[in-house]
């Protein structure tokens, strides 16, 4: 029934975000080849990767360019370490090219290899920043509902999904969870997108003043929800947001692991949502995610109070041994190269375009309650009443009806519950998203079919 690798896998390899249990049962797909935006597995089926493998290969599976920055790296230097004064020419470049791409003023960069650990620094940043002007007691951290930050002990203690957090003990304390900003699901009845924001913002204030803002260290948000189900805040919300958080001095961390690097039409998220934080982390699209790496970019006045640190301590207690690797920066600094010249930004909000008219003609579908997205970030909502917007128990499993659907027509999407997540690489066609649509509403006409079985 299995093949020597999938046998091989299921007694040796530990699957991330999986029922480990009925992994046993169906073993893995392997993959064992790429082009453009398809994979192919082991049996030579083609799949149309509308999902960028975890929203990351934005640059699909065969840019020469990166593969060649790659092997010019790996002759001339294959690794250098960052500790104590020590650096390459590719990590030093790409921390300089990220300052000046930034979408807000900034000032550093840190370098690690995932975007937990980038969310990690933040944290420990975030903490060292207020400990270094003499507030040591801002411990706590805002995040929201839904929200998504990673799998490290303190990125998933931000994460605001509860099976990231049962049986791990976590979240670690002083998480505070606000209310996540999905106007669909939870404003309430007769309530405009506008008195949700104020709401959201006074919910914000409330929270606050309750727990003590001198209690308080930092805000961490996605300028577009990924995990969470590609959840889009409504216009004004962080203009609503920021004003507060800068009257109560508190830190805003854009987490644009998933947004950063065209996935919404601009370059950065916080461009495309008008966020402006004081830290930015980043990764996925990095590297087009052909070599792990992440980045942590801090403004002035956090780096302000980390050089007083490490004077008063005698060192910077923090790094890792593959942050900054020479060869990922050097085909990250490819790979930013090759965004801005074919102005991949640019297509992946006229591609997003598309890609929302076309779910949007399935709207009226018995099965969707709501279409939402932003550029190449888009998402469908099944529901099993749309005038009550009623979920489906989850032992329906009608996310996975639309998802198998899809898969067996060779377009991968991403079922989040009954969530259909879609963000396919950035160089992807308008035939490949034509083909995206037509596949998703196959899918949903095959669950309709199953469910009234």
């Amino acid at each position: 029934m299995f093949t020597d690798i999938q046998k091989k896998d299921i007694a040796h390899h530990i699957h991330a975000q999986t029922n480990l249990a009925l992994h046993e049962k169906l073993g893995p797909t392997v993959m064992v080849r790429g082009e453009g935006c398809y994979t192919f597995d082991d049996k030579g089926r083609q799949f149309l990767d509308a999902m960028s493998g975890m929203w990351s290969a934005t640059l699909g599976y065969s840019e020469t360019r990166l593969i060649e920055a790659a092997e010019r790296q790996l002759r001339k230097l294959p690794y250098q370490q960052n500790f104590a004064h020590r650096t390459s020419e590719p990590a030093t470049e790409l921390a300089a090219r990220l300052v000046q791409m930034a979408p807000v003023p900034m000032s550093k960069v840190v370098f690690s290899c995932s975007g937990s650990e980038a969310v990690d620094t933040a944290m420990k940043l975030a903490w060292y920043y207020w400990a270094g002007i003499g507030q040591p007691q801002r411990r706590k951290m805002l995040t929201r509902k839904r929200s998504y930050h990673g799998t490290t002990i303190g990125a998933a203690s931000l994460t605001g999904l509860p099976h990231m957090h049962k049986d791990f003990a976590l979240p670690i304390p002083g998480m505070v969870q606000l209310t996540c900003p999905h106007f669909y699901r939870e404003g309430l009845p007769g309530e405009t997108e506008a008195d949700f924001v104020k709401r959201l913002a006074a919910e914000l204030e409330t929270t606050i003043v309750q727990e003590g803002p001198e209690t308080i260290a930092a805000f961490f948000a996605e300028p577009v929800m990924g995990t969470g189900g590609v959840v889009v805040a409504p216009d004004g919300y962080f203009s609503a947001i920021q004003k507060i958080l800068k009257k109560y001095d508190i830190l805003l961390v854009a987490d644009e692991v998933i947004c950063g690097f065209g996935r919404t039409g601009n370059m950065w998220g916080s461009q495309t949502m008008g966020m402006q934080p004081d830290m930015i982390t980043c990764a996925k699209g990095l590297s087009a995610s052909y070599l792990p790496i992440s980045a942590l970019l801090i403004n002035e006045r956090v780096y302000d109070a980390m050089r007083s640190q490490s004077e008063k301590i005698g060192i910077f207690g923090h790094g890792y041994t593959y942050g900054g690797h020479p060869v990922p920066a050097a085909v990250a600094l490819e790979a930013l190269d090759i965004y801005e010249e074919r102005q991949l930004p640019a297509n992946a909000k006229r591609m997003g375009d598309r890609l929302m008219l076309g779910l949007q003609s399935m709207s009226g579908h018995p099965l969707v309650g709501e279409v939402r997205g932003k550029g190449l970030m888009a998402a469908i909502e099944l529901v099993q009443n749309k005038t009550t917007k009623a979920p489906f128990d989850p032992s329906v499993k009608a996310g996975m009806l639309v998802g198998k659907a899809a898969e067996a027509q060779g377009v991968v999407v991403r079922p989040l519950g009954d969530t259909i997540c879609i963000a396919p690489p950035l160089i992807v066609s308008e035939e490949e998203i034509d083909r995206i649509v037509e596949t998703l509403r196959h899918g949903l006409n095959e669950a309709e079919r199953a469910l009234a079985a």
